[in-house]
């Protein structure tokens, strides 16, 4: 008898942690097809920080399954994405990032189908140029998609704001 109470509550653990993702804003997106019932297909545009590296900021543009699937959160999007990070303030590096010890970092990570389809940003630091590289592409459990995107930031000096009138 408690087996059968554990198993439905395992089974909803589960769902709630392959549905978490990091917190990314929507900035916009556009109908690239027509559906009947349900939202249209879309290509929709996101931000998101790097947490560990304050000052850099990626936008990320994904496809988006509309339909009758997509609005109850059963559909697989497709693994087209493209990204473009860049430098909005001062960067200081932790330690371990500049000594490459966290390349490949997960930084990003967004559920693109019901269970087993993933899109996710990773990042490496590119230390001769010292620029730091984002990198989006789509896995799945059995078999991922070479589709990928890059995306560089050469870390600059950034001049402190002015502090108004004296």
């Amino acid at each position: 008898m408690r087996a059968a109470l554990i198993a439905p509550a395992l089974v909803a653990l589960t769902a709630v942690a392959l549905s978490a993702t990091a917190f990314a804003e929507e900035i916009g997106s556009v109908s690239t097809k027509f559906k009947w019932m349900g939202p249209n297909d879309k290509v929709v545009i996101e931000v998101f920080q790097d947490e560990d590296v304050p000052g850099v900021v990626c936008y990320l543009s994904r496809a988006k399954t509309g339909g009758v699937s997509g609005a109850v959160g059963v559909a697989e999007d497709t693994s087209d994405a493209a990204i473009e990070c860049t430098q909005i303030g001062p960067i200081s590096l932790p330690d371990d990032v500049r000594a490459g010890k966290r390349d490949g970092d997960e930084i990003f990570k967004k559920r693109t189908s019901l269970i087993f389809k993933s899109l996710q940003v990773v990042r490496f630091y590119d230390a001769p140029r010292n620029t730091l590289v984002y990198l989006s592409y789509s896995d799945r459990v059995i078999e991922g998609s070479p589709k990928n995107s890059v995306s560089a930031v050469a870390i600059q000096p950034w001049a402190k704001a002015a502090s108004g009138p004296e």
